[in-house]
């Protein structure tokens, strides 16, 4: 059933209640109550199609899928030698020792501290927000068009959140 079908029998169980005799009601095509139906159920399509639905809150995780951050400057101390620095011939690299944390130390090179917020800049990420079922990857969704916002996006009202409009 439909919603036209649905008004018809609302219309019909009215009448019977009424007292009509079941025989006295016609509920063919071009009737007054198949008629008012078909008024009905497109003065609702029509509210509806026109209403603007809005998700007025949101919690939900986000999931970074893709997580990029821009090359960082690091300290190179005075004790790392190499080949690739020419030095002059038969001056060899300095070696100062520096008392530092051994475990700040990563082969010979001293990191700084990455402290990324989204207010500092050079942060580029990609992720995904979603309620229901994890997609488990962006790739397996689009939303860019129609067609996927119908695919993938579901709004629903219910009944108990208009009670005090009906």
């Amino acid at each position: 059933m439909g919603l036209k079908d649905d008004l018809i029998e609302a219309k019909t169980q009215a009448l019977l209640i009424q007292g009509v005799d079941p025989d006295n009601i016609d509920t063919s095509v071009g009737t007054a109550i198949e008629v008012e139906a078909n008024l009905m159920t497109e003065a609702i399509v029509n509210f509806l199609t026109n209403v603007e639905f809005k998700i007025t809150q949101l919690k939900a995780n986000v999931v970074l899928e893709d997580f990029s951050i821009p090359p960082q400057q690091a300290d190179v101390l005075p004790t790392v030698q190499s080949i690739d620095i020419p030095y002059p011939a038969g001056v060899p690299a300095a070696a100062v020792p520096v008392p530092l944390n051994p475990s700040s130390l990563r082969n010979g090179v001293l990191t700084k501290t990455i402290d990324v917020g989204k207010d500092a800049g050079g942060l580029e990420s990609t992720g995904y927000v979603y309620i229901g079922e994890d997609p488990d990857s962006q790739d397996d969704f689009d939303v860019e068009d129609e067609s996927g916002q119908r695919e993938f996006t579901t709004v629903k009202l219910f009944r108990e959140d208009i009670e005090d409009l009906l």
